[in-house]
Order: C-alpha cells, then structure tokens, then sequence
C-alpha cells in the first residue's frame, strides 16, 4: 500500500524525519513558514483591485486557482474563469461559492470565443497555454494554434475591448529556446512586444522557471515515485532549474499588474537547485534514506541550465528589491527609485544555488506537495 501524507504534514512529518535539517530547527522553521505565509503584501495591489473585472485564460490550471484564490481575499467585483476543460470548471465550480466567480468554457483558438469574455472586462492574466516539452517536440503544431495563435487571438480582442492591462505567463524556456513549446513561447512574448495590436490598453510579460507543485513540475513526480518505488528517474544530476511557489507566481503578476507599462518584461528574482539537491531535499522531507536512480539522459530539447533573462535584457532592466523589470526596447526614461543594472545573463547556474535543506524549507511552503497521488 503506498504512503500517504495528511494535509498537517508541516507540522508532524517533515521533523519525524530520519535525517537532521541541521541548523534549521522546527522552530526556525515553522517562524519562517509564518513569515512568509503572512507578510503584509503591497497595499497598492488591494486599492488596484477594488471593484474590477478579471479574466484568468486557462483559470483552471495550478496557477490559475492560486491567483484565484488570492483575488477573492480583495474586494474585486468578478473573477472569470476561462478555460477549455468543463471538468475541471466543474470540480472547481463545486470548491467555491463565491458569487463572484463566474465559469466560461471556451478555447484561446476561437477568436469569437475569447472576444465575447472579454466584454466588460478591466485585467486579463493569460495562463492558458501547452507545456509539456517532450509533447511539444512531437506535436509542435498543436503548440503553435495554442501557444502562438491562441495568444494573437487574444491581442486581437483585447485590441477591441476596454481591457486596461493584460499580463502575459512565459517561460524561462522562451530564452535561447531549444524546443518547440519555448520557442512558441518566444514568438508570443514577440506578439506582445510587437506593438501591432493598438490595443488602448498596456500588455506585459511575466517568466517563469520552475514553479514548484504546478502541472510542468518535475517535483510531483518525483514525489510519486519516491513514494512508490523509492527510485526515481532523471536526466541530469547536474542540472540546475528555478524554484519559485505557486504564491510567488502570483505576487510576481500582481506585481507585472502594479507596476508593468505596455511591452515590459518581470521575472521574479529566484534561486536555482540542482536535481541532485531536488533529491536529496525530498529524502530529508519523506524520510527515504536511499533513493535509486536512474539515469535516461538528456531528453530533445532539454537544456543544462534555463536563462530567465539575457544579458542584453539585464541591461534594459530596473533592480526591485524582489523582481527585475525589463523595459520595453527604445523605453530609457529613468527610474528615481531605482538603477539600472548592468550584467550578463541571469540564469540557473549563476543565481543563488540552494543546498538541500534550504531546499527542503522552500518545499514546506508548498500546500499537499508531499501527499503523493
């Protein structure tokens, strides 16, 4: 019978843990987790919020029912959900009762279908998209109508609406892309900087790297199988991806939706862990002494280490204390509250590098990520 874990896992597995986390304490620990679960956010994002209209493209997703979750704790007005998948709009419908969230079934491919959820709308966060890179590899196309024309299907009406900001989800994978989804990913992010669109409105760009517990999460999996058969497969040891939460995904568009003027770019400032560390952090939390790998190699279009921004980007970009925000080519008015920066690429393998149990604390954060299937 496999393992289970309880929703209270933050309070009882994790310190039962045969393994010591070293100079993080439980109480440590559990102060951190409180920290962070309930730091007093922008106060500008509430006022921002108050009394609006959102649409949330693919808003039954990991992402999508975060942020929606977020937006019902402030006093907006309507939370639309848009998606193409009437089951998961069923099961979520079931989980809230809200009256202010309202279920529409449609497909970013649809022109007509995307331009009439937009009546009445003020912010649109686009989450909708394919992402599975191995499936992108094999079915490019299929990518492409979503990731590409489902995104020019999106400025185009928005173009005819009254929608005041919309934000853009991207990938890490859109720089330098070696695959079919980043490199449809890179076209839209070109879509949206193109300025083709005349739309009243401002559109702007978030990236990406690895969002910990969404469906593209190598970790989830690597949970499972842990669970399962105390093995686990991998690619590369050394390879190095972005950790960031679900929660920080959002604080990181809310952000974008503050703070972004039409055609800039936000990523969030983020640490990097190795899929050995990956590992070994799971050990300590599942209390797995020996975990056997497998090594399957590199698979096509995978990459060593993700790049969230290059270096010419770095040098268009103003420094937050949590995020970068890279204007618009051609954009150099200056900033009295902060400089710009002038560095090379920022990526995985130059960003703060977590160690196990850094990473082992980052993964408590993150609600059911140890219950396995």
């Amino acid at each position: 019978m496999y393992r289970r874990f309880r929703s209270t896992y933050l309070s009882d597995l994790a310190f039962k843990a045969t393994y010591s986390f070293g100079e993080f304490s439980k109480p440590m620990v559990m102060a951190r987790l409180h920290a962070e679960f309930h730091h007093p956010r922008e106060s500008n994002w509430s006022r921002m919020l108050e009394g609006k209209r959102f649409l949330i493209t693919g808003g039954t997703g990991s992402f999508g029912q975060t942020l929606v979750e977020r937006l019902k704790s402030t006093d907006i007005s309507e939370i639309v959900v848009f998606s193409r998948d009437e089951t998961k709009q069923h099961y979520m419908q079931q989980e809230n009762d809200d009256p202010r969230i309202r279920f529409i079934v449609g497909d970013i491919r649809n022109y007509e279908s995307i331009l009439k959820a937009l009546r009445g709308i003020d912010y649109v966060f686009h989450a909708a998209a394919l992402k599975q890179v191995p499936t992108s590899e094999s079915f490019p196309w299929e990518f492409i109508q979503t990731n590409v024309l489902g995104s020019h299907n999106l400025l185009n009406a928005i173009a005819h609406s009254n929608v005041a900001k919309a934000i853009f989800l991207s990938t890490d994978k859109a720089v330098y892309p070696l695959n079919s989804m980043g490199m449809t990913k890179a076209l839209m992010e070109k879509l949206v900087r193109s300025g083709d669109y005349k739309a009243p409105g401002a559109a702007v760009i978030t990236r990406y790297g690895n969002v910990i517990g969404s469906r593209g999460s190598v970790i989830p999996q690597f949970v499972n199988s842990i669970l399962e058969t105390k093995s686990v497969s991998v690619t590369s040891l050394d390879m190095t991806r972005f950790m960031m939460t679900l929660e920080e995904s959002v604080d990181l568009v809310l952000f974008a939706l503050s703070a972004g003027k039409d055609g800039e770019l936000f990523v969030q400032k983020s640490p990097s862990a190795t899929v050995e560390t990956i590992i070994e952090a799971l050990k300590l939390l599942l209390a797995v002494k020996d975990v056997k790998i497998h090594n399957i190699g590199i698979r096509p279009g995978e990459k060593i280490h993700e790049t969230l921004l290059t270096s010419e980007e770095m040098n268009l970009a103003i420094e937050h204390d949590r995020f970068f925000q890279v204007r618009k080519r051609g954009s150099m008015e200056k900033s009295t509250s902060s400089s710009p920066t002038s560095r090379g690429d920022y990526s995985s393998d130059n960003t703060k590098l977590l160690n196990a149990s850094e990473l082992a604390e980052l993964l408590l954060r993150v609600p059911g990520l140890l219950q396995g299937r």
